[in-house]
């Protein structure tokens, strides 16, 4: 894809957002960014959320390449109060303005939490094409961002490539909590590696119409997740395995001495 086109981030200003940004605006690609807080080393921005249509429309106006992350990130208390008004609505704003305003690409951010069984028990890696056990509601909602994907590339011929993200943390306790566990090690994706992956997305030959494809970082001990299609569809290596990276949600590398 033309480093002359736009770009738009949702979800811009949070952790797997700003790699993005930062790692596009490095590649001399223009990046406009839209979340409910100004994003870190971006002029172009909206500050908006995607519950509302309208606001959703003015930051599409001129993209060519959508990166869609803005969602409520975990399972939560309130799922008609929450998941739905976000990771449903919003995603039926976001989708449809993209739609209205031409945009010939969107990468959908889903998660590696739509394997959830298989990602502990094996057989390993998870590929694509392995059937769906969807953690709880959250990952239920990625089912249907999914499915919508696979709709708008067959009915409206948008390029759609959906990522289903390893766990790059947001905060300190999240960082505790990947320490910990050997699994959470092995689908730790850093911010570099994410930035890079995002950058590679956008940068994919418009051969791509359609495609699923895992983002992890390396993994320490067991690839629990099929790297192959986005190494062969996006040509993304990951370079990083825990604990790289997380100094930039910690401060300082990890462990700290």
């Amino acid at each position: 894809m033309s480093k002359a086109e736009l770009v738009l981030i949702t979800g811009s200003a949070g952790r797997v957002g700003q790699a993005a940004v930062k790692e596009l605006c490095a590649r001399g690609h223009r990046v406009r960014g839209f979340d409910r807080a100004a994003t870190p080393g971006l002029e172009d921005f909206f500050i908006g959320s995607i519950q509302d249509a309208a606001a959703v429309q003015r930051a599409m106006a001129g993209v060519t390449s959508l990166i869609h992350l803005a969602a409520t990130p975990d399972d939560c208390d309130d799922f008609a109060g929450d998941l739905v008004p976000n990771n449903i609505l919003g995603l039926h704003h976001v989708m449809e303005a993209a739609r209205a305003a031409g945009v010939r690409r969107i990468i959908l951010a889903s998660s590696g939490q739509m394997n959830d069984t298989q990602q502990v028990t094996g057989p390993f890696p998870v590929r694509a094409e392995d059937p769906v056990t969807p953690r709880y509601w959250y990952a239920a909602t990625k089912m249907f961002m999914e499915s919508i994907g696979y709709s708008f590339a067959q009915r409206h011929g948008i390029s759609v490539i959906v990522a289903r993200l390893g766990w790059c943390p947001r905060t300190r306790a999240q960082v505790e909590e990947i320490a910990a566990e050997e699994r959470f090690r092995d689908v730790y994706f850093s911010p570099g590696d994410a930035g890079r992956f995002f950058a590679c997305a956008v940068e994919a030959p418009t051969e791509v119409k359609w495609a699923v494809v895992y983002g992890v970082s390396r993994a320490p001990k067991q690839a629990r997740f099929d790297l192959e299609p986005a190494k062969r569809l996006l040509g993304f290596e990951p370079r990083e395995q825990w604990p790289q990276g997380v100094e930039v949600v910690t401060g300082a590398k990890w462990p700290e001495a």
